[in-house]
């Protein structure tokens, strides 16, 4: 590890080759998701890489290092799934067949609906499942705003959604 954290390119993708395969075996057999077992795995390389001067071999091997990383980013994004799930049930991941096409259009349009910076934050925080620190740091806005600006949004996409359920039914 101490070649990597010297700046060794090569060292990078050494422990890529030889963790990947375990981290993503155990994320995927606790939640049984392969796309998001993967993007776990490519989110702990990416953190392992911006925090790497964090490894203390005296703390612990660098695989559970890895783990460690790996389980807690797992947990933060089945989190804020689960949070997703009680605000906006349509734009969590679901069985291909849970919703119609329509269903899907409908949702993408009233996304598309939403005023710019709404948006551009439901976006980041749904689709690219960014914490709100990163949000505030990538549209440079306080993190109060982001916040704000999400549960707007929020509001916004079930009162567009929830008039189009009830234009639908019959009286």
């Amino acid at each position: 590890m101490s070649d990597y954290q010297h700046g060794n390119k090569n060292a990078l993708e050494s422990l890529y080759q030889l963790y990947k395969e375990p981290l993503y075996s155990f994320i995927y057999r606790y939640t049984r998701d392969e796309p998001f077992s993967v993007d776990v795995v490519q989110d702990t390389f990416v953190r392992l890489q911006l925090n790497k001067m964090q490894y203390d071999p005296e703390r612990g091997t660098l695989k559970a290092y890895l783990f460690q990383i790996a389980y807690r980013i797992m947990i933060t994004k089945l989190n804020r799934r689960k949070k997703w799930q009680s605000l906006l049930p349509f734009l969590t991941p679901q069985p291909a067949d849970s919703f119609s096409q329509e269903d899907k259009m409908s949702v993408q349009e009233a996304v598309s609906k939403l005023p710019a910076t709404h948006r551009a934050v439901i976006l980041l925080s749904y689709y690219h499942d960014l914490p709100h620190a990163e949000i505030s740091s990538i549209l440079n806005l306080p993190i109060g705003t982001v916040k704000s600006r999400l549960h707007t949004a929020i509001q916004l996409l079930k009162k567009d959604l929830e008039v189009k359920s009830n234009e639908e039914k019959p009286l």
